[in-house]
C-alpha cells in the first residue's frame, strides 16, 4: 500500500540560474533532467506532495551560517563578475563569478531554509530540495562549486525555531567539510560524512580523527573509504556506524545531503557505487526519521556529474522515498524522458531505475577483518567516536 507523507518539494526554473558555464561539471541541465523525470513519474502531483517555489534567502537569513563580510563579497562578485576575491574562494576555476551569482546561490539556500520552516510550522513532515546540498561552502568562503551552504542555513533555522538536536548526514562522494566546519563547536548538531578518503580526493579532509570542538567532541563523524569502494563496502560502512550513532544522539530532525557522485559512472570520484545502493541509504534515512524524528526529514542533492543518467535517477528516487512512495529498481525509465535526453544531449540513458546489480553487503555482526581496508576504516571511526557515546567499538 502506498503511504503518503506530507512532503514539500522545492522547484523553480530559476534554480537553473546557478550556472558556472558550459565547461563546468556542475551544469544546471542536471537539475532540469531531474525535474523532467520527477514529472514523468508524476511525483510532483502525488497526494501529500506540494511543490513550492524557493525564494532567494535574505542577507539576514544567509547570515545564520555566513559572515556579513563574505555575503558582501559574493554580492560584489555578482555585480562585477570579473572580480576575483581569492581569500573568499570567489572568481576561481572551481567557483567562478558571474552576473547574478548572489541571487542564484541565495535561491538554492532559500529552498532549504523554507524546508526548515515548513517542518517547524507543521505544513510538511518531509522536504526535498534536490538543487541544494552545497556542503563545501564555509562560513566565510566558497569552495568546491558551493557558494552558500544551504544545509547549514536550514539547520540554523531549525535550531532557531526550537529544535534541540539535528543530525546532518552527508553521503556525497566528497567530504562535507563546510558543514562540518560551521557546526564544529555546536553539540546540538551531529555531522556524519561517508565519503572517499581525503588522501585521494578533494577536499583532502574528513578523517576519523576529526571529532568536533572541545565542547562538542564526538559530534563530527567521518567514514573515509578507500578509492574504488563499491556497493558492498559502501553499505557495510554505513550500517556499521550510522544507525548506532543515530540511536545514541536521538535527533529531532534529520537533514541529509545525497550527492550522487559516488556513482560508478561519475568522473569526479573514484567510487563504484550504484543507484541501487544510493537508494538503499535513502530508504534507511526514511526509516531512521520515522523511528526517531516522527518522520521529520529534509533531503538535499549535492554533487553528481553524470548529469543525464545517474543524477536524475538517483534524485528521482530521493523524492519518491521522501514522499513515502518508493519507485522499484526494476521499473523502466519513462521512454518519453529517455527520448528527450537522446535528442537534447546525444546520450542514451540506462533503461531502468536501477543499475541491474546484486545489492549485497556483509553486516558488521559477522565480525571485523583486519586485512580488509574497509573494515580498517570502519574500525578507525568506531574507535574514535563510539566510546564518546558509551558504545563499544568492537561490539555495538
Amino acid at each position: 500500500m502506498t503511504q503518503t507523507t506530507p512532503t514539500a518539494l522545492f522547484w523553480s526554473p530559476q534554480l537553473l540560474q546557478y550556472d558556472f558555464g558550459d565547461y563546468h561539471p556542475m551544469h544546471p541541465s542536471r537539475l532540469d533532467a531531474t525535474w523532467r523525470m520527477i514529472r514523468e513519474f508524476g511525483l510532483d502531483s502525488r497526494p501529500g506532495v506540494a511543490v513550492q517555489v524557493p525564494e532567494a534567502a535574505q542577507d539576514s537569513e544567509l547570515g545564520l551560517a555566513h559572515t556579513a563580510e563574505y555575503i558582501r563579497a559574493v554580492r560584489a562578485v555578482s555585480d562585477d563578475p570579473g572580480k576575483e576575491i581569492a581569500e573568499c574562494g570567489l572568481g576561481t576555476e572551481d567557483t567562478p563569478g558571474y552576473a547574478g551569482i548572489h541571487e542564484a546561490s541565495a535561491r538554492l539556500a532559500g529552498g532549504t531554509l523554507q524546508a526548515a520552516q515548513a517542518l517547524l510550522d507543521g505544513s510538511a513532515v518531509r522536504a526535498v530540495n534536490f538543487s541544494g546540498g552545497m556542503h563545501h561552502a564555509f562560513a566565510d568562503r566558497a569552495s568546491g562549486f558551493c557558494v552558500y551552504n544551504d544545509c547549514a542555513v536550514g539547520i540554523h533555522r531549525l535550531l532557531e525555531g526550537g529544535v534541540s538536536r539535528v543530525l546532518y548526514l552527508d553521503v556525497d562522494g566528497h567530504h562535507g567539510d563546510g558543514t562540518q566546519s560551521i557546526f564544529w563547536d555546536d553539540p546540538r548538531v551531529m555531522t556524519i560524512s561517508l565519503h572517499e578518503t581525503g588522501a585521494a580526493l578533494f577536499p583532502g579532509t574528513g578523517f576519523a580523527t576529526e571529532l568536533g570542538g572541545e565542547q562538542a567532541e564526538g559530534t563530527a563523524v567521518n567514514i573515509a573509504l578507500p578509492p574504488m569502494s563499491d556497493d558492498a563496502q559502501w553499505l557495510r560502512a554505513y550500517f556499521a556506524v550510522v544507525p548506532q550513532l543515530i540511536e545514541q544522539f536521538r535527533p529531532e530532525v534529520i537533514v541529509s545531503q545525497h550527492g550522487c557522485d559516488s556513482h560508478f559512472r561519475d568522473q569526479l570520484t573514484h567510487l563504484r557505487v550504484s543507484v541501487d545502493a544510493q537508494r538503499e541509504i535513502m530508504m534507511d534515512v526514511a526509516r531512521q526519521a520515522d523511528r526517531w524524528c516522527e518522520g521529520r526529514w529534509i533531503a538535499t542533492g549535492g554533487g553528481g556529474y553524470d548529469c543525464y543518467d545517474a543524477v536524475p535517477r538517483s534524485w528521482t528516487h530521493l523524492v519518491a522515498v521522501a514522499a513515502g512512495d518508493p519507485i522499484g529498481l526494476a521499473r523502466p525509465v519513462p521512454e518519453a524522458w529517455r527520448e528527450h535526453i537522446r535528442e537534447a544531449y546525444g546520450t542514451d540513458p540506462h533503461p531502468s531505475m536501477g543499475d541491474d546489480v546484486d545489492l549485497w553487503w556483509r553486516s558488521w555482526e559477522v565480525g571485523f577483518d583486519p586485512d580488509d581496508p574497509t573494515d580498517r576504516v570502519v574500525m578507525a571511526t568506531r574507535r574514535a567516536v563510539f566510546p564518546l557515546w558509551g558504545l563499544d567499538p568492537w561490539y555495538d
